[in-house]
């Protein structure tokens, strides 16, 4: 069996080898939500000073992820108390700041809890546009090379109660995000062109209480095609449910409980992984083949022991690696769920794993990374410590790590 893996996995890196090197990271946590690139050469050892290649220090406070096309990075941040919110472009490869855009602008805030901040949703990149969301405060259309405001968006409603996070995810023609809060929860898709309403679905979900705070979900999107049929998967509370894309019918749905489910799914074969924030099975795993109320028919396997709440997995050939919240990272058959390993590194946790090669890294609240590789034994690579915690997840491409602390942001690049 442990040859097997083996084989499967370095075939897995063979072909990867033979790819063509990633150029762009333009969603969160990747185009496919897995936060991997196994072509990428980067760093492992991150307190060498001399494999950075830039720093700078953004201002404001902001969660957001880095998005990347191209030679340039974005992320968005906004002033501590919400009422002013930006959009950053920097050049990836010197650090260079490009932009520094006022988005919107906001009177009187929501409350918003300590622990988030009011441009903590990860925007969508493509070829001359970004998408900048950032919840009930606004969604808009920016040129990527003027910084010219095509769209905007003001007019969706929502009590997120402690702040947004949910991510827009785009495909050829629409902008897909959900407003899972206090009050409302729906789902809805924008004309990407005119950022006019294509359609807007109401969850309908039997959440089984009337408290608004057992209702929220901080979710982003994953846009799959399987066998034929394309499938927009978007976790909340209680249930998971799958959209036509052009239309927003729910195609299936499955009921998991639970409620601020924060981590994107994940498609691997043939199944999709849903990560349900606090529910007893924090992780389902779904052939998403079905129609209707999947819950009795199609889950795979689930598990509700060593699974995150926070921060995303990665999926490597046969094999996902999960970090729990506090610390406890694990190794488990991707198609079974059997656990192949478990070992606590300790800290605490929101960014999600990122792997890059074969080697995977995780960065503590508090500012600690530890690096171990994508491996069926667990094999610490290297450790380092940096001046603030990490909120938002990193993003890869090629020779480039790029990281977003709470205070700083990072290129990680071989001298």
């Amino acid at each position: 069996m442990r040859l097997l893996i083996y084989l499967s996995f370095f075939l897995t890196l063979f072909l990867s080898t033979n790819l063509p090197a990633q150029t762009n990271w333009p969603e969160f946590r990747g185009a496919d939500g897995n936060g991997t690139d196994l072509t990428a050469n980067v760093p492992t050892d991150l307190s060498d000073k001399k494999n950075i290649a830039w720093k700078v220090n953004p201002p404001g406070k902001g969660w957001s992820s880095p998005v990347i096309w191209g030679d340039q990075l974005w992320i968005t941040t906004a002033t501590v108390d919400g009422k002013k919110q930006y959009a950053l472009c920097y050049d990836r490869n010197t650090g260079e700041k490009l932009h520094d855009i006022l988005v919107f602008e906001n009177p009187e805030p929501d409350f918003c809890h300590e622990t988030n901040s009011y441009a903590s949703c990860t925007p969508s990149i493509e070829e001359g546009r970004i998408y900048v969301h950032y919840g009930k405060y606004g969604t808009a259309c920016l040129d990527t090379k003027t910084g010219e405001k095509l769209w905007e968006r003001r007019d969706f409603p929502c009590n997120h109660f402690r702040g947004p996070a949910s991510s827009p995810v785009i495909d050829d023609k629409n902008l897909y995000v959900a407003f899972d809060g206090f009050d409302f929860q729906y789902v809805v898709a924008l004309d990407k062109k005119t950022g006019k309403t294509v359609w807007k679905q109401d969850r309908n979900i039997d959440y089984g209480t009337t408290n608004g705070d057992r209702k929220k979900g901080y979710g982003t999107g994953l846009l799959i095609t399987h066998e034929g049929r394309r499938q927009l998967i978007y976790p909340s509370a209680v249930e998971t449910q799958a959209y036509d894309p052009d239309t927003g019918k729910v195609l299936w749905k499955v009921r998991h409980g639970g409620m601020n489910a924060a981590v994107r799914p994940i498609y691997r074969h043939g199944l999709v992984y849903i990560f349900a924030g606090d529910g007893q099975d924090k992780v389902v795993v779904v052939d998403p083949s079905g129609n209707g109320d999947v819950t009795l028919t199609n889950i795979v396997w689930h598990s509700g022991k060593g699974v995150p709440l926070r921060p995303g997995p990665v999926m490597v050939g046969d094999w996902i690696f999960m970090l729990e919240d506090k610390g406890v990272v694990s190794c488990r058959d991707a198609k079974t769920g059997d656990t192949i390993w478990v070992e606590r590194i300790g800290g605490n946790y929101r960014s999600s794993l990122v792997c890059a090669g074969d080697n995977i890294y995780a960065f503590t609240d508090d500012g600690h990374a530890t690096v171990f590789k994508a491996a069926d034994e667990y094999q610490e690579v290297s450790q380092a410590d940096f001046p603030s915690g990490f909120q938002a997840s990193a993003a890869v491409v090629g020779d480039s790590l790029y990281l977003r602390s709470v205070k700083g942001l990072y290129c990680f690049r071989k001298p």
